[in-house]
């Protein structure tokens, strides 16, 4: 409770010092839509339900590594980020959480960049193809209210827009990162830089403008794994050993006596490279158009184990029989890795009017994964001298997503409707090396393989009956898996390929909102949804392996059925003038819940287990305040709070879950940043992230605050800008001041740095 106190006067959401300033501010016109953020740039997506709209006064309280990071304050919501350049950022909505990925729509530019082939932290939004610098809105909707969205929308949808050129035009930013970190026997300083640029052209007398840009990034992020060792009753003989920092290393953190830590897996040295190519066309006939090409690089080595264990002469001990104290242990698992990628995305949207009324769009586009190879080593002592590893090489793995749309003003009658289809592939082979850095002479081990296919329609028609607009719809999706599959080495020493039989279903999505502007200032939304959400070629067909290279075969379902959620949200927003306060009440129950069970199995490796749930059920409270100029001219505040309440109502197969809060939801959350203009060129801001603790596991019986738990999160951010010409800006800044200890299964960062300089022409 102290927590969520100081949170909440951090945010700061300073109700009376905000309704008494309202009495004094001119009135402003009412909002079309019930959007907080921006409130004069339109958002980029049909807006049902709760609207967020992030743009430069936002993005200028924030201090940005990634792109990601521009959404840390929004209401209710989060990104799984464990450090600068995780690759494994999944955003959460309300009571979804930061494994289930495939409920969330992720766009850039309308272009479809969520990683639909499968569901869990490592299959979030390719984040990676954007920089923070070329952003120009962040638009985010919560829930699947709007029946233009496919059912991954059950969460919600994010678009990123980023900017396009209004002349010529050009800009540059340097960023220098640190992060001193201690935890366990692990005491260093992690440091990383990241340096983007690009340039912008549009015709002065023409329809076309082009925008290229780049952006190199390399950032070593701290131990993500920590590993334990096993009491062993052994008779061979041990190697006695000694441990660095003794009160950490072998006590270990609460709850993990009987497992002690002796070793922090890598830091991870992440190197990324970004290349994009944007070009638009803006006719004089109303025909608009735009190609956008991304490539993306990304290197995430992982060669220098943290082992506390000392042997006689003082050598690192990372393998083995060791003794300590005369008891005998185990210790294994600190491997080295290397993961390499190459990626690709390209699309093409266009838009045309048939008539005055009559406006058609049409959007392809493809996300190639053109390289995916993770090399790991059996162990630290093979990672040390090249020994024997593995390497799970992913190819050929892709998506495809198309959509068709009409638009028709009939009156003040608006009629649209519009066909997609989505193809998701996967191909996995693992391998076993003898140089575990090498392919060279690699042996065949297992593989995996599948795909889904997606077909949809989809019909809207919005009625205004003044001061009330009526809008219904309705979606049907047509899915389709096949091609899925195992191969294994058999006893014979050769391939044995096992096939699925192709699955197919269907879900018809209805969907209803009643807005009612009750004056100019205060509107009233109510918002009514059913979507079905179904599963991933990773969910129904890619195992993950046992710590023996054998398949998990509790990992994945071929029968899993699809998660179908009725869904209802009330919103009410008055504007103020300078202030703007909106009150949400929200409510989802899903039916056939995929949930995804993380845990060590008995040879300390990570596994996890998807399953359907019978019911859960989420319902909540949000407060977001907006205020401008709030007491002192200057001072802007954002400020949300959030109380959430989701629960497993039935599973027939694990009954002791019922009546349970669902894993990774917290009952509250708080964010908010407050922004002041200390002089015309200084800005500073300071942000607030609270979440209170969840339970980790499905029957609510791991709830900690240490390793491979999700704990109380509470963040202080600070940030100060001052623009030195109005070319060339600088800023520093400090996230997490208070250096709190939070946990999402691994830890988040600890108190972090930034500097940064940006120009502009």
């Amino acid at each position: 409770m102290f927590r969520i106190m100081l949170a909440l006067g951090a945010a700061p959401l300073a109700l009376l010092p905000v309704l008494a300033n309202a009495a004094e501010a001119d009135e402003a016109p009412a909002n079309t839509i019930l959007v907080v953020g921006q409130r004069d740039r339109d958002i980029s997506l049909d807006a049902r339900g709760l609207s967020v709209s992030l743009g430069d006064e936002q993005f200028a309280g924030v201090n940005a590594r990634n792109v990601e990071d521009l959404m840390k304050y929004a209401p209710d919501f989060f990104v799984r980020t464990r450090y600068a350049g995780d690759s494994n950022g999944v955003p959460g909505f309300r009571g979804t959480h930061s494994t289930q990925s495939a409920r969330t729509l992720v766009m850039v530019d309308g272009f479809t960049v969520s990683n639909f082939l499968g569901n869990s932290f490592a299959y979030a939004p390719k984040w990676g193809v954007v920089g923070p610098g070329e952003v120009e809105q962040f638009d985010v909707v919560y829930g699947p209210y709007s029946a233009r969205y496919a059912g991954n929308s059950m969460g919600g949808v994010v678009n990123i827009t980023t900017r396009s050129p209004e002349r010529t035009e050009a800009f540059a930013t340097v960023q220098g990162m640190a992060q001193p970190y201690d935890q366990y026997g692990t005491h260093d300083t992690y440091r990383g830089y990241s340096a983007e640029a690009g340039f912008g052209f549009r015709q002065k007398d023409g329809p076309w403008s082009l925008r290229v840009s780049g952006r190199h990034f390399r950032n070593t992020g701290h131990p993500q794994m920590f590993q334990g060792l096993t009491r062993s009753a052994s008779t061979a003989a041990a190697v006695p050993v000694t441990v660095i920092d003794p009160q950490q290393a072998i006590t270990g953190a609460p709850g993990t006596a009987a497992s002690p830590i002796f070793a922090a897996q890598s830091p991870a040295r992440i190197t990324q490279d970004q290349a994009k190519l944007r070009l638009g066309y803006d006719g004089a006939s109303g025909v608009t158009g735009e190609f956008l090409l991304a490539y993306w690089h990304n290197l995430d080595s992982q060669t220098a184990p943290d082992c506390y264990l000392r042997g006689a002469g003082g050598n690192t001990v990372c393998d083995g029989l060791v003794s300590i104290g005369g008891q005998k242990y185990t210790a294994s698992g600190a491997n080295w890795s290397r993961t390499v990628r190459d990626e690709l995305l390209a699309g093409l949207k266009v838009s045309a009017p048939l008539s005055d009324d009559v406006a058609v769009q049409a959007n392809v586009s493809t996300y190639q994964i053109l390289r995916s190879d993770g090399f790991t080593s059996k162990g630290y002592d093979a990672g040390a001298a090249n020994g024997a590893g593995t390497l799970a090489r992913q190819g050929p793995t892709y998506w495809y997503t198309g959509e068709l749309g009409l638009t028709a003003q009939l009156g003040g009658i608006e009629l649209a409707g519009g066909a997609s289809a989505n193809l998701y592939r996967t191909d996995l082979t693992n391998y076993a090396l003898t140089d575990w850095r090498s392919d060279s002479g690699k042996a065949f081990s297992t593989r995996t393989f599948g795909k889904t296919r997606t077909l949809a329609g989809w019909a809207e028609l919005r009625v205004p009956f003044d001061p009330v607009t009526l809008t219904l719809g309705a979606r049907y999706e047509d899915w389709r898996a096949f091609d899925g599959g195992l191969a294994r080495l058999g006893t014979t020493g050769s391939a044995v390929t096992n096939s699925y039989a192709s699955r197919h279903a269907g879900g018809f999505q209805p969907k209803a909102s009643l807005d009612w502007a009750i004056d100019a200032d205060t509107r009233v939304q109510l918002s009514l949804a059913q979507a079905t959400r179904f599963p991933t070629v990773g969910e129904l067909f890619q195992g993950s392996l046992n710590g023996d290279g054998s398949f998990n075969r509790d990992s994945f379902d071929p029968a899993l059925k699809p998660e179908r959620s009725t869904d209802a949200n009330l919103l009410l927003a008055h504007d103020f003038g300078p202030v703007k306060l909106t009150a949400s009440a929200f409510w989802q129950r899903v039916k056939n819940t995929i949930f995804s069970f993380t845990g060590f199995n008995q040879n300390g490796v990570t596994t996890s287990s998807y399953k359907n749930i019978d019911r859960t059920r989420q319902y909540g409270l949000e407060l977001i305040a907006e205020a401008r100029d709030v007491a002192i001219p200057g001072l802007d505040v954002d400020a949300n709070l959030a109380w959430i309440d989701s629960v497993t109502l039935r599973n027939d197969a694990a009954p002791a879950a019922e009546g349970v809060q669902f894993p990774r939801i917290p009952r509250w959350r708080i964010n908010g940043n407050m922004r002041y203009r200390v002089a015309d060129p200084v800005l500073v801001s300071i942000g607030v992230r609270y979440a209170s603790r969840p339970n980790t596991d499905l029957f609510g019986l791991q709830r900690g605050d240490t390793y491979g738990y999700t704990s109380e999160l509470f963040a202080l951010d600070a940030r100060i800008s001052w623009d030195v010409t109005p070319a060339l800006r600088v800023s520093a800044g400090v996230d997490n001041i208070t250096n709190d200890r939070a946990w999402v299964y691994h830890p988040y960062p600890q108190r972090s740095f930034l500097l940064e300089a940006g120009w502009k022409l």
